[in-house]
């Protein structure tokens, strides 16, 4: 038996005019998503525990079985084990966003985010920019390490956890009153501007019609986690496929093979199909067990606020990864357990995450009994939400 979890990330929302009262998922074409819901189960779950943040932390830690209310010790924590800093008790570990502040205010105070990611500025391109605000600002106290497109860690040496605003929630408002309350962290702030604003990377990046990545944002504070082993606690053999630092650390910390997919960014235009013949390979070649695909595309456009773009992104997941994994796995003719959900909604109307439940879809190959039924938010809304914690369970029939 394979199994096999499929994330679009992000990819619930609400039901919205424009779509005739119908949710991204509900109008997207998901014709392979539709046969496997046909002969599947739909069910809800609450990925994030009451009283949490929603985020990708915690909703992907409850997901891969690992209770947040345990197991959850910050964001940028689980990104730095992916990077491979080597953390020490007391160290805090903080994302440092690449991201884009309005231009004309001349108090750094009265700026406004207009963009959280820097129009998913290139790694290649943030590895330069991050090298000049080294020079300026890194000192014994604060080191910064390169991650993935926008998304990089500073390291605060025997530091304090300390309340940080997601850049995300604040898109288009005016960051007077989301800027860190801690002094050192604000000062660095308001230096990256200075640092980068005329940054020949910047000029380059505005002459080509893209968002200058012309601030650093601080957030996702926290220190050092500790996990368990994912094989030790499910009895599986588990690889992670994703493009993002957080979901890479949380296989570093649990134990599991991290696969990298060329030309897998996080955006939309990543390497779909890649992602999916990685999952097939370690699935029938090497021996594993269980794979995780993490597609990142949906909560990208979500936060955006791009209706067309957010479906294309569910539409590219159905048909370059969801068809291509299944066709793969029935080719095998192994039997498998898949299972298609999001790790939260991230609305249109909101540009953020919320704590709604998910709905998620479980198919079977040995189950060839047929039924009505369609997978979106609307068809799992009158089922009483499981934990998120205890969907690897279900998947692995453990309950």
């Amino acid at each position: 038996m394979k199994y096999v979890v499929i994330l679009g990330d992000g990819m619930a929302d609400e039901p919205l005019e424009v779509l005739g009262g119908k949710t991204p998922l509900a109008y997207a074409k998901t014709p392979v998503m539709d046969l496997l819901a046909r002969t599947g189960e739909i069910g809800m779950a609450r990925t994030v525990p009451e009283g949490m943040s929603p985020g990708s932390d915690t909703a992907n830690l409850s997901i891969m079985g690992y209770n947040p209310e345990i197991y959850y010790s910050g964001r940028s924590p689980l990104e730095a084990l992916n990077i491979g800093v080597a953390m020490e008790e007391g160290d805090v570990a903080i994302r440092a966003n690449f991201v884009t502040l309005s231009e004309e205010e001349e108090n750094y105070e009265e700026k406004h985010l207009l963009d959280h990611s820097a129009d998913e500025i290139s790694t290649e391109e943030a590895e330069i920019l991050l090298k000049a605000v080294q020079e300026e600002l890194q000192n014994q106290k604060f080191q910064f390490y390169k991650g993935t497109s926008y998304r990089h860690c500073l390291i605060w040496k025997q530091g304090k956890v300390v309340p940080l605003t997601p850049p995300h929630d604040i898109r288009e408002r005016e960051i007077k009153d989301y800027l860190p309350d801690e002094e050192v962290l604000l000062a660095m702030q308001k230096a990256s501007y200075k640092v980068l604003e005329n940054h020949w990377i910047n000029q380059k990046r505005k002459e080509k019609g893209l968002n200058p990545a012309n601030s650093l944002w601080f957030w996702g504070a926290g220190t050092k986690p500790s996990l368990s082993s994912f094989e030790g606690k499910f009895h599986k053999k588990g690889v992670m496929i994703s493009a993002v630092d957080l979901l890479k650390g949380i296989a570093v910390g649990t134990g599991m093979k991290n696969i990298s997919v060329e030309g897998a960014n996080g955006g939309l235009h990543t390497n779909y199909e890649g992602k999916a013949e990685a999952a097939l390979h370690a699935l029938l070649k090497e021996g594993y067990d269980f794979a995780y695909i993490h597609v990142e595309a949906p909560d990208e456009m979500g936060h955006q606020g791009n209706v067309e773009k957010k479906i294309q992104a569910i539409e590219y997941l159905d048909e370059r990864v969801i068809k291509l994994v299944k066709e793969g796995l029935d080719q095998s003719k192994e039997d498998y357990r898949l299972m298609i959900l999001p790790d939260h909604p991230t609305p249109i109307r909101v540009k953020t995450h919320t704590a709604n439940p998910v709905p998620y879809l479980l198919y079977d190959s040995r189950n060839l009994q047929e039924k009505e039924m369609y997978y979106n938010e609307e068809t799992g809304s009158s089922l009483k939400p499981v934990r998120g914690y205890d969907l690897l369970n279900i998947l692995f029939e453990y309950m």
